[in-house]
């Protein structure tokens, strides 16, 4: 008996590239270069309210023109809490974009949230364990741990999926910030006053919980879901030296008068 034979269908033809197919591709390019121009330009316009027409034009034209190219490198979003190192009381949502600089060393700034108008109101520097174990006593004062934030779930990565925050956390979670922030929005609707310590949450009772539920559904983030999620991540062992107000006594920002040095510009010249 006599093996059946497998036919194939012959290939296509090759078919030379016709005017249909040429304009096909010139509008397919004309509408993605037109929703790219699109977005540059709506993100572009000036935000808020009474800019006159000489200011829009100079904001529009320069961001057309320039590259940020140190905020295009913030390729991480995390939202999280932080309270002023010298008020439990004072609880601010902090929304951080950052760049991994160094192994050791991420740098972040922060707003009031994610939207297009959002107030710029401070700056972040995380840091490994490693590095932070090598700073002085004073220094150390300044600096928060990470592990609660990370272990309770209300600090997050919004719009990543859970499996990459999760990796993302394992190694967040040993890491110690420094934050100060420029703009007491708690307070003001403008950046008065000097830059204040902040600091983090440690322990569950602390964060008020309206601030939390209302971030939650902002996000469509289930806090609760993300601790038990994280339940296998190792809680490190914390520098007592870090989270500085658990001891009873806090430290906070103050302005002061001093003396005003400029260099000796006559004695600079009798030396030539």
């Amino acid at each position: 008996m006599s093996r059946p034979r497998l036919f194939r269908r012959p290939p296509p033809e090759p078919r030379g590239v016709g005017l249909e197919s040429v304009f096909g591709f010139a509008a397919g390019a004309a509408a993605v270069g037109g929703f790219w121009l699109g977005r540059k330009l709506s993100r572009a316009l000036p935000r808020g309210c009474g800019h006159p027409a000489k200011h829009q034009m100079l904001d529009t034209a320069s961001a057309l023109a320039q590259r940020k190219i140190p905020l295009e490198s913030m390729n991480t979003f995390l939202n999280g809490f932080h309270m002023y190192a010298d008020d439990m009381g004072r609880q601010v949502e902090a929304c951080h974009f950052c760049m991994h600089l160094a192994p050791d060393l991420h740098q972040c700034v922060i707003f009031d949230s994610n939207a297009e108008d959002a107030k710029l109101i401070g700056i972040e520097y995380i840091i490994s364990a490693e590095r932070f174990a090598k700073l002085d006593a004073e220094e150390k004062k300044l600096w928060h741990s990470h592990d609660y934030e990370i272990k309770s779930g209300t600090l997050v990565a919004p719009g990543i999926p859970e499996m990459a925050e999760h990796a993302y956390f394992e190694d967040l979670i040993t890491t110690y910030g420094k934050t100060f922030h420029t703009w007491q929005v708690d307070r003001h609707d403008f950046p008065y006053g000097i830059p204040q310590l902040m600091m983090a949450f440690t322990d569950d009772g602390q964060l008020d919980p309206a601030l939390l539920a209302a971030r939650d559904e902002r996000y469509g983030i289930d806090s609760d879901a993300r601790r038990a999620h994280r339940a296998d991540i190792p809680s490190p062992d914390v520098d007592p030296a870090a989270n500085s107000w658990q001891n009873g006594q806090s430290h906070q920002t103050r302005m002061c008068g001093c003396a005003f040095h400029r260099p000796n510009t006559n004695q600079a010249e009798h030396n030539e």
